[in-house]
C-alpha cells in the first residue's frame, strides 16, 4: 500500500461539559483527524482476495451465539464478500469513536456498521447506497411501577416530545449522530439541552441498558435499534421521535471508488430479494427471537461464553498448552457443539472420534462430553508430539489439525511435495497446505515420493483455515 496524502482536518471542538448552547457546532469523528489515507481500491483486494471489513461487536450488527458469528450486518458482509469472490476478515473496532479513523488509516476496506449519513462525515468518507432508514428516538426508562400503572399515568410520567428537554440532560456518545441531533434540535426549539457525553467504548445497547438501570436518565437512538432492544429492557419507552427519517449506510474512502461502486450495485440488488428483508427481519422485527439469544447463557456479548461445555474445553485444553478458544473452534467445527452428531465415517461426540480411536484412548461413551472432548484433547497432544521438529508453535498445531482431519501419513506426504518443489516444509501456510490440497490430482498422488496417495486435500486445507478464522473471530470477543 502507497501512502498517499498525510492531512489534519482541524475541527470545530464542542464542549463534554453540561450546558451545552445553541450556537455551538457540531464535531465529526473525533477533534483532530490525523491519518494517512490509502491507495486500496478493488483491483488491490481482490489481488490479496481478502475484504476487510471494520465493524462494532453489538447485539445486532456482529456478535457470537452458541459459537456461531452472527448479526446484521454479518450476515450481509457474508454475502457481498462471496459475491465480489473474496474472504470475508472481521476488524472489530473497540471505540465507536475510532471507526473513521481506523478506515482511513487502513485498518480495513470499509466500515461494515450502520452509520447515519451525515455531512460532517461525508468531508471524510464516502458512504454507499443506504441498506436501511430509521429516525432517532428519545430513550427514557418507565416508572418503577409501571407494570401496576394504567396507560395514561405511565404516558404522564413521562417525556412526551422533544421540547419537554429543555433544560434536561441527555447522555450520548460526543462523536455521533445523536449528538449532532441534539445540537441541532437545540437551534430548532431555540434553547438550551444539557449534554453529558460517554465514551466510545459504550455501544448503543450498552447506553439503553444504562437507562433500563436507572444509571442514566435518558439517551438518543436509532429508532430501530431502540425497537429491538425493547423486547428485552421493557420497562423502556421509545415513543418520542427527535428527527426525521435517517438513512443508515456503510462507509468506504474517497480513495476507493471502485470498491464503492461495487458495493452500490450488490446493495440496489439484494434490496429487491427475500433474503435481505429476511435478514432484517430477523435482527430488527424478531423480538422474540432477539429476547432468546440476549437471555441465554451463549450469547458470547453478556457472558463471555461460547459453549454449553466451556468449562471441560477449558480444563483439557491445558494439557495442550492451546488456548481453549482455539479448541472450542475445533469442537465447533466438527460437530457444532452437538453431543448427539455422528458423520458418514462413524465418528460421533463432540469432538467426532471414531470408534477405533475412542476405544483405544479408554472411551466407553463417546456422548459423555467429558470422555469425548478428555480423549480428543488427548489425541491432538498424541499428533501434536509427532510433529517435534516444526520449529513455530502455531503451524505446528496447523500440521497437527490436518493430520486430525485427514491422516498424519498424508500430511507427511505433503511435506515431501512441498520441499520437493522448493517451497517450506516448516511452514503450512501457502506451503504444505497447497500440496496436500494437491494430492487429490495425479500429477501429485502418482509422484514416488507419496506413499499414501489420494487424498481430497480441500477438506483438510479448508478445516484448518475455517478453524483459525473463527478462532480469530472468538479472540476478538471472548475474554482469554
Amino acid at each position: 500500500m502507497k501512502a498517499i496524502l498525510l492531512f489534519i482536518i482541524p475541527l470545530l471542538i464542542i464542549s463534554c461539559q453540561t450546558g451545552e448552547n445553541k450556537t455551538q457546532q457540531s464535531t465529526i469523528e473525533s477533534d483532530t483527524i490525523k491519518t494517512i489515507t490509502i491507495e486500496r481500491d478493488l483491483a488491490q483486494i481482490k489481488e490479496d482476495g481478502v475484504l476487510k471489513a471494520i465493524t462494532i461487536y453489538s447485539s445486532t450488527s456482529y456478535f457470537i451465539y452458541r459459537g456461531q458469528p452472527m448479526g446484521f450486518d454479518y450476515e450481509l458482509l457474508t454475502r457481498l464478500a462471496k459475491h465480489l469472490g473474496l474472504k470475508l476478515e472481521i476488524v472489530n473496532a473497540r471505540d465507536i469513536d475510532e471507526l473513521i479513523n481506523m478506515l482511513l488509516r487502513g485498518d480495513g476496506d470499509m466500515i461494515a456498521y450502520a452509520l447515519t449519513i451525515t455531512e460532517n462525515r461525508r468531508k471524510l468518507v464516502d458512504f454507499s447506497k443506504h441498506h436501511a432508514k430509521t429516525h432517532q428516538v428519545l430513550v427514557q426508562k418507565k416508572p418503577d411501577n409501571w407494570q401496576k400503572m394504567k396507560l395514561h399515568e405511565i404516558e404522564r410520567s413521562l417525556k412526551g416530545d422533544a421540547l419537554d428537554l429543555i433544560g434536561d440532560t441527555v447522555w450520548v456518545r460526543k462523536n455521533s449522530s445523536y449528538y449532532d441531533r441534539l445540537i441541532n434540535l437545540m437551534d430548532e426549539i431555540g434553547d438550551t439541552i444539557h449534554i453529558k457525553t460517554l465514551p466510545g467504548t459504550l455501544d448503543t445497547e450498552d447506553i439503553i441498558e444504562m437507562v433500563s438501570k436507572g444509571k442514566i436518565k435518558y439517551t438518543i437512538a436509532d429508532y430501530n435499534i431502540a425497537s429491538i432492544l425493547s423486547n428485552y429492557y421493557q420497562n423502556i419507552d421509545i415513543s418520542v421521535p427527535v428527527s426525521l427519517s435517517q438513512r443508515l449506510a456503510w462507509t468506504i474512502r474517497k480513495s476507493s471508488p471502485q470498491l464503492l461502486s461495487a458495493v452500490n450495485k450488490w446493495i440496489m440488488g439484494i434490496k429487491k430479494t427475500n433474503d435481505y428483508y429476511a435478514i432484517y427481519d430477523k435482527y430488527f422485527k424478531n423480538g422474540r427471537s432477539f429476547k432468546s439469544i440476549n437471555r441465554s447463557k451463549y450469547f458470547s456479548k453478556k457472558t463471555g461464553n461460547i459453549s454449553p461445555y466451556d468449562d471441560i474445553i477449558k480444563k483439557y485444553s491445558k494439557r495442550l498448552g492451546w488456548d481453549w478458544r482455539l479448541v472450542s473452534s475445533v469442537v465447533y467445527q466438527e460437530s457444532r457443539f452437538n453431543i448427539n452428531s455422528r458423520s458418514w465415517t462413524g465418528a460421533c461426540g463432540l469432538i467426532q472420534l471414531i470408534p477405533k480411536t475412542a476405544k483405544s484412548l479408554g472411551i466407553k461413551n463417546s456422548k459423555d462430553p467429558n470422555q469425548n472432548i478428555n480423549g480428543g484433547t488427548k489425541y491432538l497432544d498424541h499428533l501434536f508430539n509427532r510433529w517435534p521438529d516444526i520449529p513455530d508453535s502455531i503451524q505446528r498445531i496447523k500440521f497437527t489439525l490436518a493430520s486430525y482431519n485427514c491422516g498424519y501419513n498424508h500430511v507427511v506426504d505433503a511435506r515431501k511435495l512441498t520441499i520437493k518443489y522448493e517451497g517450506n516444509g516448516d511452514m503450512w501456510d501457502d506451503n504444505v497446505e497447497v500440496y496436500l490440497k494437491n494430492l487429490s490430482k495425479p500429477k501429485y498422488y502418482n509422484d514416488k515420493l507419496v506413499r499414501f496417495g489420494y487424498v481430497r486435500g480441500i477438506e483438510p486445507y479448508n478445516y484448518v483455515r475455517q478453524i483459525f478464522e473463527r478462532y480469530k473471530l472468538y479472540k476478538d470477543v471472548i475474554p482469554e
